[in-house]
């Protein structure tokens, strides 16, 4: 009989190989697998009565809302409460006619799929862990922590607040990371002010509260899986972010839970995703929701998406400013949920306890 012990002994020297391989899942999969490692396996209790793990949508009542932010005259207004309406009940809605050309989306994904697939060798100089970099390749930030890897790689790039060097960034990707950032940007502050006045605030407050300032794009990577009904692509969970704008490809697999159901987010061609962050849940005191979703693994493959979170730092950076719930949204009848925190009180939380599934949140409340 194999001891807890020595199963735990075996699990760490195999997570070991797989971080110092440096070469991330599709490194495992260009190894011509035919059944996943264990350290990716989900355990049977963590899909108990999960509902479409196989990767089948949920029927439900709720789908997710498109919103069109055309600039036509009189429809102010109409847009406005269409995103209050996504925000307070979803907390997810996709966006169309958001300005940004379809070349530039166009060849964010593909760049993004052509540094994944870059050779191992020089991917592996990219390679980093822990906080304090501006860009980073990787695969499972929470690899040690987790009860199960996910089935995806990534590649993290710091877009400020500081001045940043393109240099940093690898060449394949680099000079439409830098257009793409500055396009998403001009976007994220749309959604912010379309968000203050959302919340019957003047349009510029949320961008007053620094809410956009240092965005972070993530391109992630999820290789063809040749088990995916045993591990997922990304765990659920909620992003530590104000906001989270996704561009994802045509393969499909992100899922939003709503009324303990999961929901198919379709991919739309040209569309944007938009999600509520944790940060914009807790400063708006529950008026927003930042909900848990995931990304299903799939034979097919690569799934691309290309994620930009407004406000999201790694730990250990100096994020000493305040947030706490905004006192216009505040009063006795509706006193405030959370307490103050500082934005890296929060990140070091939320990394610490790795994508469980549980709200950080939680932590938070007075």
């Amino acid at each position: 009989m194999v001891s807890g012990n020595s199963r735990n002994q075996d699990r760490l020297q195999q997570l070991k190989a797989f971080d110092e391989s440096k070469a991330g899942v599709k490194g495992i999969v260009d190894g011509g697998i035919t059944k996943i490692p264990p350290i990716f396996v989900r355990p049977q209790e963590d899909s108990a009565g999960d509902g479409p793990s196989s990767g089948q949508p949920t029927q439900t009542q709720f789908s997710i809302p498109v919103v069109d932010l055309a600039d036509t005259a009189g429809r102010h207004d109409d847009v406005v409460a269409r995103v209050r309406l996504a925000a307070e009940t979803v907390g997810f809605f996709q966006v169309v006619n958001h300005g940004i050309p379809k070349r530039v989306l166009k060849e964010m994904l593909k760049a993004a799929r052509d540094f994944h697939e870059l050779p191992r060798e020089v991917k592996a100089e990219y390679y980093r862990t822990g906080p304090g970099w501006t860009v980073k390749f990787g695969s499972n930030f929470d690899l040690y922590k987790s009860r199960f890897a996910n089935w995806r790689d990534s590649l993290l790039c710091v877009m400020g607040p500081d001045p940043i060097d393109p240099q940093e960034f690898p060449v394949v990707c680099r000079d439409i990371t830098m257009e793409y950032s500055e396009q998403v940007d001009k976007l994220g502050v749309t959604l912010f002010e379309l968000l203050s006045e959302a919340l019957g605030l003047k349009s510029e407050y949320l961008i007053g509260m620094d809410c956009a300032k240092g965005p972070v794009i993530v391109s992630h990577y999820y290789p063809p899986c040749p088990e995916p009904e045993l591990t997922m692509g990304t765990s659920q969970h909620s992003d530590p972010s104000f906001l989270t704008i996704l561009l994802q490809d045509h393969v499909g697999g992100l899922q939003v839970l709503c009324e303990n159901q999961w929901i198919d987010v379709p991919p739309v061609a040209e569309a944007l995703v938009v999600n509520i962050g944790d940060l914009l849940q807790l400063i708006s005191n529950d008026k927003f929701i930042s909900v848990n979703h995931r990304v299903l693994a799939k034979n097919e493959g690569p799934r691309i998406s290309v994620g930009c979170f407004f406000r999201h730092f790694s730990p250990g950076n100096s994020l000493s400013r305040l947030y706490e719930p905004i006192n216009e949204l505040t009063s006795k009848e509706n006193p405030p949920i959370y307490r103050q925190t500082t934005l890296n009180d929060f990140l070091v939380y939320y990394y610490k306890k790795g994508l469980n599934g549980v709200s950080a949140l939680d932590y938070f409340k007075l």
